[in-house]
């Protein structure tokens, strides 16, 4: 079974908790339902991670506490 996802048209956007400079920032695409794709800022044709919604959920109340 080929899992590939097409991520074309993922839609990036930096993480509010950036420093505002080049370094240290978080992207995420919110545009594909069930999923959030995250990857560094600093190489955007690198490696991607993804996490299912509620997953993602969890982490971001997580840290946010």
């Amino acid at each position: 079974m080929n899992r590939t996802l097409d991520l074309s048209t993922a839609v990036w956007h930096k993480s509010s908790y950036s420093d505002g400079g080049q370094t240290n920032c978080l992207e995420v695409a919110d545009n594909h339902p069930g999923i959030v794709p995250v990857r560094d800022s600093k190489q955007p044709h690198g490696p991607i991670l993804v996490f299912r919604s509620g997953s993602w959920a969890s982490f971001l109340t997580y840290v946010t506490k």
